[in-house]
Parts: C-alpha cells; structure tokens; sequence
C-alpha cells in the first residue's frame, strides 16, 4: 500500500532525538507557553524572514486571531478564494466579516488577481489569498491591488511552509501570515498547531493577548482572548522537524517532477508551476475527466489518493443558499476534475512510478 503521507517513515527516522527531546520536556515540566515554544517561536521566525512568530492551537485559530488583531470585524468584506478548506471562510465568519468569493486561476488554482480586483466594494477591508497545495499566489499583483485600495492582506499559509517567492517567504506579504502544523503538513506536528507571522510590532503583541486570554501578565485581562496556545510537546517536534523542512521540501519536488515528467504525454494535467514563486508540493494534484475511474484503478493497485477539494466553498451546505446566484466557474470545473497523488519526501522513486504506471493503466 503507498499511503497519501507516511509519518510513519518520518517518525522513524528522527525518533532516537523526538523521543530524547520529549522526555526532557516531561521532566522539565512547563507545560504551557514553555521553553521549546519560545524557542521555536524564535527559529520560525528567523526561518521565515519575520520580525514576529506567533504560535496558537491551529491553522484555523492563526487565521481568526490574525482577522480580529488586523481588525477585521462585523459587516467587513473579505475577498478570498472558493477552491480551499473551509476554515479559510470559517474564520472571516467568525469575526463576523463577510467572505467574498473570487474565482481562480485555472494553471495554479490560486485566486485570479484580476477577480480580486474587479470584487471590490466600499466595504472591502481585506484579501486573504491561500497559497494552495504549497503553489505561491501573486503576491506582487495582490499586494499592488491592495496597496491602491487601502486593503490589508492576511495570507493563508497552511500549505505553505517554506515556499519562498524571490527572496521572502509567504507569510511575510501581508499584515500576518497564518501557518497550520497538522501532522500530514509539510511542517507537521503530532496533532494540531498553528503561526501567525507579521512584521507589525501592534499587531505581533495583540495576537499575543488573543491567544493567552487575553493577558500580558496572569490574571490581568485587558481584552476578551481565546485558549489557543501551542503545546510545549507539540514544539519539540517542530523545533527538531523545522531543521529538515528544505530536505523535505526538496524531496517533494523530486517526487513531484517525476510525475509530471511520466504524465507529459497524458490526457492529465498536472499541476503548474508559473514561477512565481517555488512550489513545495503540499499537494501533488492534477485534473482529469475520468477521476472516478482512475480512482478506482488506484485503489485496486493500493495506492491512496485524495479530492482536495471536491466541493467549492460557495456550494457547500452552510454557503449555498446565500451565494446561490455566484458562479466560479473555473473552481467549479476544477473541484470536479481534482485529484491528489500520494507525495511525501520519503516517496522513493521506484514507488513513484508505480504510482503513475496504475493511474496510467499501465
């Protein structure tokens, strides 16, 4: 069987140093808010090319807390993207903001610039583009639209980590940049995790208080905060997997070459990559017509596969009824056609082909 992501492998391979370092951090007993986390709070931040690191609970808490220290709140638009998880448009909810959705580029299926532009309103206050799959959004186009509109940019990072464009990193563009360390991430950790990053010394504070109650000293509370701290354990596993996230991310774009390489004379379409930015391969997916079939020819030779995501933002259940008359049509045609191969960087290439030979048929 060739699995969506092994951690399994990953774990093996670093588990003589994840297990000393967990033993260390059960015998030292600080639990909350404690050593590691600062630390890697540090070497994130170093990592990444920002001023500030930020850990919370999750992705999805990144994101709300980013929305409500950039000020974001009830009766704002945020113009975003449909073809993502939900907890991109969950957050905008949760602060009261209304999501606006725009549809994507047909190569990348990151938000079309061009959409987002022609979205604006008076009531517009933000863009939060997502760099799906680990593919950089236009950056440079989004922070010009947002620059001649008076808009603030919050990134959805979560498929991102460690994917530069020139020089900078995503996360690093906007007001914050909001990370997800969901174990199968290409930064993962043994349950859930999440990063805000900012370059805004205001706002880095804020999210401090947000996340901790609040408070910047115990049991003094100047604003309604949240729970939504990173666990010490969770951080000994980042702070000793952020030393290998180049090597990972290299290796899933060896996978990630070799099969476009094996599909270039399919009836597939793989991902692209416009140069943007450096693809890190979160996701290895590709559009075809038949996706059922080569489903089902995958499963047959053990090899997972995955939709991401098979249901755009605006026709899901909780958003039908309010966005019944939007059409993106480029995401709608993409969430029926998707499909995810098995990529991690433990994916040899032998196990690669095999891949490619079962979905070809072959």
């Amino acid at each position: 069987m060739i699995p969506m992501v092994d951690l399994k492998q990953q774990y093996a391979a670093l588990k003589d140093e994840i297990d000393r370092g967990i033993l260390e951090a059960l015998g030292n007993t600080q639990f909350v808010l404690g050593p590691n986390v600062a630390a890697f709070e540090q070497e994130a931040a170093t990592y990444l090319g920002a001023r500030h690191a930020v850990t919370c609970a999750s992705g999805t808490d990144a994101l709300h807390l980013a929305l409500i220290a950039a000020g974001i709140g009830p009766g704002d638009e945020v113009i975003t993207t449909p073809f993502t998880f939900i907890a991109t448009a969950e957050a905008i909810r949760y602060v009261g903001a209304v999501p606006v959705f725009v549809d994507i580029d047909p190569r990348t299926f990151n938000i079309d610039p061009r959409a987002v532009e022609s979205a604006i309103t008076p009531a517009t206050r933000a863009l939060l583009p997502v760099h799906l799959f680990g593919q950089p959004a236009d950056m440079d186009a989004l922070v010009a639209v947002a620059q001649r509109h008076g808009l603030q940019i919050i990134e959805d990072c979560a498929q991102s980590f460690g994917a530069p464009i020139g020089e900078r990193m995503t996360g690093t563009f906007g007001v914050a940049g909001c990370f997800s360390f969901f174990p199968s991430k290409n930064l993962g950790c043994y349950g859930d995790g999440g990063l805000i990053t900012t370059n805004d010394d205001e706002v880095a504070e804020r999210l401090r208080m947000l996340r901790n109650h609040g408070s910047r000293e115990r049991y003094h509370h100047a604003i309604i905060g949240y729970n939504s701290r990173l666990d010490e354990l969770q951080a000994v596993i980042l702070r000793i997997k952020l030393k290998h996230i180049e090597r990972y991310n290299t290796e899933r774009r060896r996978v990630a070459h070799l099969y476009s390489d094996m599909l270039r004379d399919s009836p597939y379409m793989p991902p692209h990559e416009d140069g943007i930015g450096t693809h890190v391969y979160h996701q290895y997916t590709l559009l075809a017509d038949n996706r059922a079939e080569l489903t089902e020819r995958l499963q047959a030779a053990g090899i997972a596969s995955a939709i991401y995501y098979p249901i755009p933002l605006h026709r899901q259940e909780v958003f039908a009824a309010e966005y019944a008359s939007l059409s993106c049509p480029v995401s709608e045609r993409v969430a029926a056609q998707c499909l995810s191969l098995p990529i991690f960087p433990e994916l040899d290439d032998d196990q690669a082909r095999q891949v490619i030979e079962a979905l070809l048929g072959g």
